[in-house]
């Protein structure tokens, strides 16, 4: 059983109420535009960080996280990539993998919009964990956490803050 904190859209922010909401998660995982490696870094020193970069990140990410991370996770197949869609709506870049070989879970960020949507055409679930950081056009700040348990998804809950609280 592997508990997991997923967050987004960091843009070089994290809030000290994020760590509280991950302080019992195993794993972090961010679906790009982290900000900065010393976000990355903040991250990977509270918890194991696995991460992509967004189009928003710099060289200094890039260099170490890619576009898209899969990897098994327990028993279930997981896609991480920043800009990737949602059901009925993917980019066009992973049409193809999605198509011919789905995961059973895919994670995107950049959309700056919290959804959980289960694919049924495809037959897994998608997440976007909307955006944990303070730049965007969004006015509330979020972010999950989940039990990936064998090969079962569970416990899914939502840490939300609004914007205008960040500067407390």
């Amino acid at each position: 059983m592997k508990r997991i904190g997923l967050l987004s859209d960091t843009h070089g922010f994290l809030h000290h109420r994020i760590f509280s909401f991950f302080e019992n998660v195993d794993e972090i995982w961010h679906a790009g535009d982290i900000g900065n490696i010393e976000t990355a870094d903040q991250l990977g020193a509270f918890r194991p960080l696995k991460a992509v970069y967004g189009n928003m990140d710099g060289q200094d990410v890039r260099v170490i996280y890619p576009q898209h991370l899969r990897f098994f996770c327990e028993g279930v197949d997981v896609w991480i990539t920043h800009i990737g869609g949602y059901p009925g709506r993917y980019e066009r870049y992973v049409k193809p993998d999605v198509f011919v070989k789905p995961p059973n879970l895919f994670i995107s960020g950049h959309s700056h919009i919290l959804k959980v949507i289960y694919d049924k055409k495809l037959d897994f679930l998608h997440m976007n964990p909307g955006a944990a950081g303070n730049k965007g056009l969004h006015k509330v700040c979020t972010a999950l956490r989940f039990v990936i348990d064998g090969k079962d998804i569970r416990d899914l809950e939502i840490w939300e803050m609004k914007r205008k609280e960040l500067i407390i």
